[in-house]
């Protein structure tokens, strides 16, 4: 990959990327090496070229399929949650353009994700190859069931909203290990949610309001 297209220019400029990191820091993101990550990676090449333009704008845009790319607050938020422990072994349900992964990919040792639509999971395997990123695993499948064989995992991030969590997610969840999430209350709200397991307990704690895409369940090839 050319050091022009990671760099970007005019819109997708460092420029422009160092006001979304100002924006973020005054939104009450503190961890510096979320900031860092989020400064540097180019978030441009995720998007479809027509989109790039916006891209270090703190807002939700459009991949396709009726999928989003969350705004840049909630992927430093997640983020920020997800490696406050320094996990070892993460999961992410829900890969989407690939770019929440990238960011996790950089501050984590071992990351496994899930996409359950196809035309997503090629796009963004092939972005992540060209990033040169070595340390994601990639599957087609439908994330609800998880990904028992490389269970425990000492966090696990959901990127659509769901109900209720499904059980083969919780019980591949370290004992003492946080699973992080958009859960939907019975008005509708959605409420980002930290669950953390002790034995066969789970505790729930509600965050902050949010608004994301629906878990869904099956494969879209």
């Amino acid at each position: 990959m050319h050091s022009h297209e990671l760099r970007g220019v005019g819109m997708t400029s460092q420029r422009t990327r160092d006001r979304l990191v100002a924006r973020l820091r005054a939104g009450g993101i503190e961890d510096i090496r979320v900031l860092e990550i989020i400064r540097h990676e180019p978030r441009h090449l995720f998007l479809d070229e027509a989109l790039a333009h916006r891209a270090y704008e703190d807002t939700s845009l459009p991949i396709g399929h009726g999928q989003t790319l969350s705004q840049p607050w909630i992927v430093a938020r997640m983020t920020e949650l997800v490696i406050a422990e320094s996990p070892d072994h993460v999961l992410e349900i829900g890969t989407g353009s690939g770019y929440q992964t990238l960011i996790l990919a950089r501050l984590v040792p071992q990351l496994w994700s899930i996409e359950r639509i196809t035309a997503l999971y090629q796009r963004a395997s092939e972005r992540l190859r060209r990033l040169r990123v070595s340390n994601v695993r990639l599957r087609l499948a439908d994330g609800g069931h998880g990904w028992p064989e490389a269970a425990p995992f000492d966090a696990i991030l959901l990127t659509a909203c769901a109900r209720e969590l499904p059980e083969e997610l919780l019980a591949q969840l370290a004992d003492g290990g946080r699973l992080i999430a958009p859960l939907e209350e019975a008005d509708g709200s959605q409420w980002l949610t930290q669950v953390r397991r002790k034995g066969d307990d789970f505790d729930y704690q509600r965050l902050e309001p949010v608004r994301f895409v629906p878990l869904l369940q099956g494969v879209i090839r």
